[in-house]
């Protein structure tokens, strides 16, 4: 063999090693045109390897015809080869014939045609060909597992593993590897047996094993699990990618100040930290300081021109709140993919800066990058006006994403909170494949635009479809049956979450504590709030509500007390259960209760008084007939008086008959409010009902003369 030949095959391999694929074919055309050189089977079969990974089929024909010509498709490595190249361009057609062209199949040889088969969507034919296949291998049962799970056939998947676990067919790590990276929750099950199998067959010393178990468990939700396989794995078994894992899981279980403390154990123990790292991490930082370090390391590894790392960055930037920062990684990268585009337009979206995310998108089209699902949903999710919302309409139509799910559940979404809910419900009727996301924006929708009936009408909809309702369905169902006291349909909705046993639900408990109660069933509230397993502020803040509002003070504040003597779990009141709390002491006259209430708030609890508060407070002390200490407290320095304070203790003044007040009050709600016919009609009535008949009759001359004119009632009686 020519010396000269073999040290350029070296240096093709070399080439095609590094992943120098265009200067692998560049050398191969030098050694064409040379007089003195002839490629042999190892130049081509390199060569060919260099083509399939550019999938430059083009290249590649004219390699199959050289290799045919020169009579080298007898060596099995360069057979191989050809399948390779019909595989990697997805022609399964030319990777059959290449196939049957082989006199004697090898390992290889089945497995890539049983991968492109799989991957090409021939899994019955890949199944039945491994019925075929006269020595089975762990190999070839690899290729078809691997090939279904990278395909969505996680069933088929699972079943092959078990059946060639049947057959006795030695598991490896490949094996053991793939069908645990495809255990979710569904799953669990399957996944503790492999797992007791990987401990068993002693494959828990093989590095991918151990991180496809990290991985399975962090998937299904526990990262105690993923913690104890990786604190029982030795150091020398884990690798970055174990690593990584960690701190992948516990970023997406929110697991942040964990996420970042392995990341600093990985760098002492000597890992180097990578670009999924690196991607991981950032999502972590809840801090501008911790950000800034960690783009600091990132830039200083060189990592920081790798998109993946500056789209993290983008986000993890905007989500500490600097957003100048993210603008600036933004403007720094070379090459801005539709992903960098997303982010940054998403960025904007969460400040509500729509002029901004628009004219990113904007820019975006000028760079010739089309939209997807995620640009479509940002954009609609900061959408100020139906005018934007139409503009992003006509793209979407354009694009043909209105047959994405997600991008016909967005403008749902969008179109409902701009009350176009007849234009919601026809993208609703045109969405092919509605999910229950889609079910529950359409029923929100209806809720928000006032249509409770019709949205009680889909609900039931889903009730006979193949979908089941979330817990958000049943929320807001509850809740609309609340609003319009539909006692019935709220009673048929219990009963539904009994039968299904999800009565234990925090928030369907809320829910049906403020359905009884505004449908006048107390009794039944409190029956839900006993039975509750797990009481939030909002179950605590629906009781004191649903007494307050059935005139039973007493119970309210002693509902309050035992909030704050609640075991377990202690739940601290916020602004709506003093609101509640002081509502209830206003409306049943407890005004000792009611100021021991506000003084707890604020020395106590140091929760800072707002409007309500006040205005429950003025209420409070104004209906008891203590005006001199609703007027000093009004006139404080520390409040400032809304409109709504000031008609509390008008009404009070009218209760009274405080002449001196009342006009004082007056004054102000004629300066301050639009309904200034409101006021007159108060106002005259308190000097009638004190006797000064003369001045009354001017207030109501006054009235008159302003053009302002009381509205007349009305009642839903006989209408």
């Amino acid at each position: 063999m020519n010396s000269e030949l073999i040290k350029i095959n070296c240096l093709l391999a070399k080439l095609t090693k590094s992943q120098q694929y265009t200067k692998t074919l560049q050398l191969f055309h030098q050694i064409q045109s040379s007089k003195h050189l002839k490629p042999d089977q190892y130049t081509l079969s390199t060569t060919l390897t260099a083509t399939a990974h550019l999938r430059d089929i083009i290249a590649g024909n004219q390699l199959h015809s050289h290799v045919i010509r020169a009579g080298y498709k007898i060596f099995p490595h360069v057979a191989n080869t050809l399948l390779f190249l019909y595989a990697k361009s997805e022609d399964l057609v030319s990777v059959k014939r290449a196939f049957e062209e082989i006199k004697a199949p090898d390992v290889y040889s089945w497995t890539t045609l049983l991968s492109a088969c799989t991957n090409l969507g021939e899994v019955g034919y890949a199944r039945h060909l491994l019925d075929e296949i006269p020595q089975r291998n762990e190999a070839v049962w690899n290729a078809v597992i691997t090939g279904c799970i990278d395909n969505g056939y996680s069933d088929i998947a699972v079943g092959l593993f078990n059946r060639m676990h049947l057959l006795g067919v030695r598991l490896d790590n490949y094996s053991l590897a793939s069908v645990l990276s495809l255990c979710c929750s569904e799953l669990i099950g399957f996944g503790t047996e492999v797992h007791a199998l990987v401990v068993k067959t002693g494959f828990l010393g093989r590095a991918s094993v151990t991180n496809a178990l990290i991985t399975m468990y962090f998937n299904c939700g526990n990262a105690a699990q993923a913690y104890k396989v990786f604190d029982g794995t030795e150091e020398t078994v884990r690798d970055q990618i174990t690593y990584n894992a960690m701190i992948g899981g516990l970023v997406s279980l929110g697991r942040d100040e964990h996420a970042f403390k392995m990341f600093i154990n990985m760098q002492k123990v000597g890992f180097s930290p990578t670009e999924r790292t690196f991607a991981s991490v950032m999502g972590s930082c809840s801090s501008e300081q911790a950000a800034i370090q960690v783009h600091a390391h990132a830039i200083k590894t060189g990592y920081n021109d790798f998109n993946s790392v500056s789209n993290a960055a983008i986000t993890m930037y905007s989500s500490c709140g600097d957003l100048q920062a993210a603008q600036m990684v933004f403007e720094r990268l070379n090459e801005k993919d539709r992903v960098s585009w997303n982010t940054m337009i998403t960025s904007y979206a969460q400040e509500n800066l729509s002029r901004d995310a628009m004219l990113a998108y904007l820019q975006m089209q000028q760079q010739g990058i089309e939209a997807d699902e995620f640009t479509i949903g940002s954009l609609l999710s900061t959408s100020d006006s139906v005018v934007c919302i139409d503009k992003i309409l006509a793209t979407v139509i354009k694009n043909n994403l209105i047959s994405k799910t997600e991008v016909a559940n967005a403008l749902i979404s969008t179109l409902s909170k701009h009350n176009a809910i007849d234009e919601a419900y026809s993208i609703f009727n045109e969405t092919n494949f509605k999910n229950l996301i889609t079910w529950n924006s359409m029923i929100s929708g209806f809720h928000l635009n006032g249509c409770s009936v019709h949205a009680l009408y889909l609900f039931s909809d889903i009730l006979v479809s193949d979908l089941t309702p979330d817990f958000y369905t049943l929320s807001i169902v509850l809740n609309i049956c609340a609003g319009i006291s539909d006692l019935r349909h709220g009673k048929e909705i219990h009963g539904y979450i009994l039968k299904f046993n999800n009565i234990h639900e925090t928030s369907l408990g809320n829910a049906l504590i403020a359905l009884y109660a505004k449908c006048g069933v107390l009794d039944q509230s409190l029956k839900v709030f006993k039975s509750m397993v797990y009481k939030d502020v909002v179950s605590w803040n629906s009781m004191i509500s649903a007494y307050a509002q059935h005139g039973r003070g007493e119970d309210a504040v002693a509902c309050f007390k035992s909030m704050q003597k609640s075991k377990g779990v202690k739940v601290e009141p916020d602004h709506t259960t003093f609101t509640a709390a002081l509502t209830a002491c206003s409306h049943a006259g407890l005004v000792d209760a009611g100021v021991d209430i506000f003084n707890s708030m604020v020395n106590k609890y140091g929760v800072e008084p707002r409007v309500d508060h006040f205005s429950c407070l003025v209420d409070l002390v104004g209906r008891a007939g203590y005006l001199d200490a609703a007027e000093k407290l009004i006139k404080s320095d520390d409040l400032k008086v809304h409109s709504s304070v000031w008609w509390n203790l008008f009404s009070a003044c009218a209760a009274h008959g405080d002449l001196r007040l009342g006009r004082i009050v007056a004054g102000f709600l004629l300066e301050a409010e639009e309904d200034k016919a409101g006021v007159y009609v108060v106002l005259a009535n308190i000097l009638a009902n004190g006797g000064h008949w003369e001045e009354a009759e001017k207030v109501r001359k006054m009235m008159r003369s302003y053009g302002a004119v009381k509205q007349p009632g009305y009642s839903w009686i006989g209408s």
